[in-house]
């Protein structure tokens, strides 16, 4: 029988805990792809200048949306949510980390004295763990959709960008005009 991409997780390490995040099914991705597409218009505007600047146009390629720098990433997406519905952001991120049961931590296993023991129970996020471990970090719940978004968006982001990280800028610029 045929590995099922649903059930392999992709880890990713960020602020020092281990998530894995597990594909979404094909008709739950679909169903997202609208209100991402609407909410990130304006963050793909803002990306759109790091396209072309990593370390692969060195080596003669052009540069791919996804493969920019996170810490980068979530810096632009941060300036670039200003005029965003707060309601709408909650929503996503809720969609995205939250609803599907996609996403899972390891977390530190914790004495009766709420002392480390040196083992780890991992977890599905759900509201309380994601308000536990983001409460003063948000960026990283940022960084944590933005791994997401990659892992079930990547080919969908790769064709937007075009063939070329300069059509990506040229995109960008447009993008600007419009905004």
């Amino acid at each position: 029988m045929a590995r099922l991409k649903q059930l392999e997780p992709k880890k990713e390490t960020i602020g020092g805990l281990n998530f894995y995040i597990r594909p979404f099914p094909a008709m739950v991705a679909a169903n997202l792809t609208g209100d991402l597409a609407s909410l990130l218009t304006p963050v793909l505007a803002a990306l759109m200048p790091l396209v072309g600047n990593s370390d692969n146009e060195s080596d003669g390629e052009d540069g791919d949306l996804m493969d920019i720098d996170v810490n980068d990433a979530a810096a632009s997406i941060s300036k670039s949510m200003e005029g965003f519905s707060g309601s709408k952001v909650e929503s996503m991120m809720k969609k995205l980390l939250i609803a599907h049961k996609n996403v899972v931590v390891e977390l530190p296993v914790m004495d009766e004295d709420d002392v480390e023991t040196g083992e780890y129970s991992q977890e599905i996020l759900d509201m309380d763990i994601v308000n536990e471990i983001f409460c003063g970090d948000v960026q990283n719940m940022f960084i944590l959709a933005f791994y997401v978004i990659r892992l079930n968006f990547n080919g969908f982001f790769k064709r937007l960008a075009g063939p070329s990280g300069k059509a990506g800028e040229a995109i960008a610029k447009k993008m600007r005009k419009i905004l």
